[in-house]
């Protein structure tokens, strides 16, 4: 009995490995992955965009975000106590400095004006009384008729009615003063803001609200910070008296807001940031920079000329530092490292590594490497490494093809037909 389990397993391993073999005789191995699948099939040459070096001029620039600042602003504020009567301004207009913004009541500083006149009329009469009893004392003590001490008491009233007159010409200057005051005017020409006290209100200096506010825009500033390594190069251009342009564009870089020119810089460096701030001033004649409007900023600190520019595009970082893609004759591409320059975002200056009139790869990078065979823009259809251009037969059809050949192969051959039919591939 165990000796026929024994034979019987053994038939069925048996069994087990005939049928295993006849299956493979029937399906053949599995396929190897058919040429041309996925996108860029093995060989296939790989579609780029090129663009060829040439000689250019690539603008120095330096790239930041600023903030439209007015050159001046000014709270507008009442310099004596009272009740505002008038406002003479209309909210948001220009003004010109001078222009009567508001007045306060002037009664009570009129009043005090003609109070320090008559003091100063009533010193002054005194005054002329004591002078010309000094004259007359003078003449007394020349004759010896009255005491020296009288005659130098007379000469110190004068002099105490002398210095209240100056004292009174003060207080008249103050009054005056006063007066002028109750009428508030523009210290500058700008714009004026939103009126923050109506009128009927009292006003005093000691208020924390101003009466308006007035700014600066024209001319006006922008703000902005650049990297403490780019600061050099910008005082070396300022100490040789150069006017460097700069740029403002709106937020989305679109619209061009207005052309300055770099004004001055400030004396330290952010420690924290490591930037260092700039202001630019702008005409702003079409009033297009409005304050506190957020600006991108194009500083223009050189110009270098006569460069082997390429576009930015080209220019590849990967393991042997930055390269481009050089075009060969045969469409092949071949990895050039490159030292850079100069750039202004669109195009940058290669000093070294290219010549004018060597072509690069601007697009389809991705799918490159080196010696890679590439198709030019505009070229034909791509073709294989070697053979004739691909069919436009789709991928499955041609895979199945090949199937059907190796199963007649693992087959005998499957007749004549399968013979001619495995020709092409010995």
């Amino acid at each position: 009995m165990k000796r026929l389990r024994t034979l019987l397993g053994i038939g069925l391993g048996l069994a087990i490995v005939v049928g295993a073999g006849w299956y493979i005789s029937q399906t053949g191995t599995a396929p190897p992955p058919r040429q041309g699948a996925g996108r860029f099939g093995a060989g296939m040459p790989t579609p780029v965009g090129i663009a060829t070096a040439a000689k250019g001029e690539v603008p120095v620039v330096i790239r930041a975000l600023g903030t439209v600042a007015p050159l001046h602003t000014v709270n507008v504020k009442t310099q004596i106590t009272g009740q505002l009567l008038k406002v003479e301004f209309k909210e948001g207009q220009m003004v010109k400095q001078g222009d009567l913004l508001a007045l306060v009541d002037p009664r009570p500083y009129d009043v005090a004006l003609q109070q320090a006149i008559g003091q100063q009329q009533k010193d002054e009469a005194l005054l002329k009384n004591a002078q010309t009893d000094l004259e007359r004392y003078r003449k007394l003590v020349a004759q010896d008729s009255i005491a020296r001490q009288q005659l130098d008491t007379q000469q110190s009233l004068v002099r105490q009615y002398e210095a209240a007159l100056v004292i009174d010409q003060a207080a008249v200057d103050a009054a005056k003063l006063n007066v002028a005051y109750t009428k508030i005017v523009a210290p500058l020409t700008g714009r004026i803001g939103l009126r923050t006290v109506d009128p009927g209100n009292y006003v005093s200096m000691s208020d924390a609200t101003s009466i308006c506010i007035i700014i600066q825009i024209q001319p006006i500033s922008v703000l902005f910070t650049i990297p403490e390594d780019t600061l050099p190069m910008v005082r070396e251009r300022l100490k040789a008296g150069a006017n460097l342009e700069v740029r403002v564009l709106d937020r989305a870089q679109k619209n061009e807001l207005g052309i300055g020119k770099l004004d001055t810089h400030d004396n330290l460096i952010d420690i924290t940031t490591g930037t260092v701030k700039l202001r630019a001033v702008f005409d702003n004649k079409d009033e297009t920079l409005f304050p506190n409007q957020f600006v991108n900023v194009r500083l223009l600190v050189d110009t270098v000329k006569n460069a082997t520019v390429v576009p930015t595009a080209a220019i590849q970082r990967g393991q042997p530092g930055t390269f481009v893609y050089l075009v060969k004759a045969d469409d092949t591409v071949e990895i050039r490292v490159v030292e850079l320059g100069a750039t202004d975002g669109e195009k940058v200056q290669v000093v070294k590594g290219l010549q004018p009139g060597d072509q690069v790869v601007i697009d389809g990078t991705d799918r490159l490497r080196d010696g890679a065979k590439i198709r030019r823009p505009g070229g034909g259809p791509p073709r294989a490494a070697s053979g004739p251009p691909i069919a436009n037969a789709p991928p499955d059809a041609q895979g199945g093809q090949q199937q059907q050949q190796r199963r007649r192969q693992a087959n005998g051959g499957g007749g004549a037909g399968g013979a001619a039919a495995a020709q092409p591939n010995q």
